[in-house]
């Protein structure tokens, strides 16, 4: 079984999970937004996720001779650890109600908000349950400092919210003769026929253009994306991004215990499960939940999204490469995640909550978040994105070392 165990190998887990975990979401947001329903992309997106538990397992928690000490996957999985495989599984239980919940909250708030406002109450609930549960390995004076540095990024992207909306409001007001109360006039209905496909991330047409960030833009985007959000309240959006949080702060500290076993839960002489081991339980149920929930939403949509089915599903392969593909990058982020954070520490393996820097770029560069706005909200939006490269460093720096 391969373990990490230096402070410089888990720091390495730790860049490459901020990378992939940041990358993910903008894959899913890019499919809401040509049109395909959430709940076919996330059926896809789960199954794999698991083929990322499977894969790891297989390949590092197979490495080397298995000892009674340090037993590989496979001989953990039949052995009498159950305390901490439910552990493991909740885990993963509340993982995948925080992703499916963010599904949908990208739609209202916004790709790199939802994913400030998640990241916040990951670290300030979920990095404090770490720091305590690991026995307090990590540098206080450090961690703590980082968390504070997480707040502040989080309230400078609230305002890069109020100011980007106040923002469309006024692009959206100026095209008043189109566009009053939530109810809009379409394009086609302005232009005749003329108007044809377009690509909402680029605003390229074949006809006309229609430039990212104007309200032509924004109107487009409407009429193509799946979950429609003109004329709702902004409530919605933040509630839902709100419970996601909760619950991916939840998901980290319910792993810490089931490889560390803090509170005995194990019979004497049964070893802790590898991170390996943990990671596939992990999934298992990460994977039963989405399945479960997703078929569901087929049938009782939310949202006021179209119903679906199991055939319309398997008939879907409009953009299926990308969620298999957005799977695979977040079961690998998961998992360098946490081999890091066994290493050198869940609270500061936390620092992959630092991944909206990565969601922002890719919101700019791809959906073309932010462009055309004020020099008051670019100005807040450097200074979120600059907070986040500082709490990552001071996150990484508290590292400390598990015996």
């Amino acid at each position: 079984m391969l373990l990490v165990e230096s402070k410089g190998g888990a720091i390495v887990c730790m860049l490459l999970a901020l990378f992939f975990l940041g990358t993910w979401p903008a894959l899913l947001t890019l499919l809401e937004r040509r049109g395909r329903l959430p709940q076919h992309t996330y059926l896809d997106y789960s199954i794999t996720n698991l083929l990322a538990a499977v894969i790891i397992a297989f390949a590092f928690g197979e490495i080397g001779k298995s000892t009674t000490d340090e037993p590989n996957f496979l001989a953990q999985l039949a052995q009498d650890n159950w305390p901490s495989v439910l552990f493991a599984m909740a885990g993963g239980v509340v993982l995948s109600l925080g992703n499916l919940s963010t599904q949908y909250a990208w739609a209202f708030v916004g790709l790199s908000v939802t994913e400030v406002i998640t990241a916040s109450i990951t670290v300030v609930i979920g990095t404090t349950l770490n720091y305590f549960l690991d026995d307090k390995i990590n540098k206080a004076e450090i961690l703590f400092p980082g968390v504070g540095c997480f707040l502040v990024a989080v309230c400078l992207g609230s305002a890069v919210h109020s100011s980007n909306t106040a923002d469309n409001k006024v692009k959206l007001d100026n095209f008043s003769s189109d566009y009053k109360d939530g109810a809009f006039y379409t394009l086609q209905e302005k232009n005749g026929d003329q108007v044809k496909s377009k690509d909402l991330e680029s605003g390229r047409n074949s006809g006309d253009k229609v430039k990212a960030g104007t309200a032509d833009f924004l109107i487009e985007l409407e009429e193509k994306r799946a979950i429609k959000v003109f004329g709702k309240s902004t409530f919605i959006g933040l509630a839902i991004t709100f419970f996601a949080g909760v619950c991916f702060s939840l998901f980290s500290p319910a792993f810490n215990l089931a490889t560390n076993d803090q509170w005995h839960t194990l019979k004497k002489g049964v070893p802790h499960l590898s991170v390996y081991t943990a990671f596939f339980y992990f999934s298992v149920s990460c994977f039963v939940i989405a399945i479960i929930l997703n078929i569901t939403f087929l049938y009782y949509p939310v949202l006021n999204l179209p119903k679906s089915s199991l055939k319309a599903y398997f008939r879907d392969w409009d953009g299926r490469g990308w969620a298999l593909l957005a799977g695979l990058i977040c079961g690998f982020g998961n998992g360098l995640q946490f081999m890091g954070g066994q290493a050198a520490g869940y609270a500061a393996a936390d620092a992959v909550q630092a991944l909206p820097l990565v969601s922002t770029f890719w919101g700019i560069v791809l959906f073309g978040e932010y462009r055309k706005s004020s020099r008051r909200t670019y100005m807040l939006l450097g200074s979120m994105l600059l907070m986040f490269i500082v709490a990552v460093g001071v996150l990484m720096a508290s590292s400390g070392h598990r015996k």
